[in-house]
């Protein structure tokens, strides 16, 4: 009842209102950043396409987009978390990717993936770096789902129309490839000259 306004460290254990994290792309930290955590959140018809929850993690594909993943992790488990560390995977037709991780601080609860394919299955992986556990004991704690983000109705009108087009595009090549395969054929020099000789042989 002082009247102060909360104070919030980064070692204190448990969700924190502020989540500090770095992206890692190529084993290279970036600078550090902050967000604020969507403490609460659930996945609603409105602006969520549906939720995908595997152990601890949970991501919630979202209309225009972007996934929001959540985990919980709470009581001795939270006590010996240092850290969180995020990993990415992307199939592609005959290869999988790994996209950018984020290394986030122990308060973190949740954190925003955009700018994401569609159409593409995704892999993510939440891994919790413990304070003074061996690293093997904590590569087995790792929860992992995965995703793929429908195309969106604007997506579906562009390729629709790609299709059109291309379609329009072969038919007018395949056209192009007749007409001079037919000129070529009827203007040669020996064509010509045996309809000539043909026509003079009739008077």
């Amino acid at each position: 009842g002082s009247g102060r306004a909360p104070s919030w460290s980064p070692e204190e254990d448990g969700p924190s209102p502020v989540c500090a994290y770095r992206v890692i792309e190529g084993g290279i930290g970036g600078q550090l950043c902050f967000r604020r955590t969507l403490f609460g959140y659930k996945c609603h018809v409105a602006d969520c396409r549906t939720a995908v929850s595997v152990g601890s993690l949970v991501a919630n594909i979202l209309i225009n987009g972007s996934v929001l993943l959540q985990w919980t992790h709470e009581g001795h488990a939270a006590a010996r978390t240092r850290s969180y560390e995020l990993s990415c995977w992307w199939n592609g037709s005959y290869t999988q990717f790994e996209c950018a991780g984020v290394h986030l601080g122990s308060g973190c609860r949740d954190f925003l993936l955009a700018e994401l394919h569609e159409n593409i299955p995704y892999r993510i992986c939440l891994r919790s770096l413990g304070r003074s556990e061996p690293a093997k004991r904590a590569e087995q704690r790792r929860d992992c789902v995965e995703f793929t983000l429908p195309p969106s109705g604007m997506q579906d009108i562009v390729i629709a129309m790609t299709t059109v087009g291309g379609a329009i595009c072969v038919m007018l090549v395949i056209i192009c490839l007749l007409v001079a395969y037919i000129t070529e054929n009827i203007m040669s020099p020996t064509t010509q000259h045996a309809y000539s000789y043909r026509t003079h042989s009739r008077h």
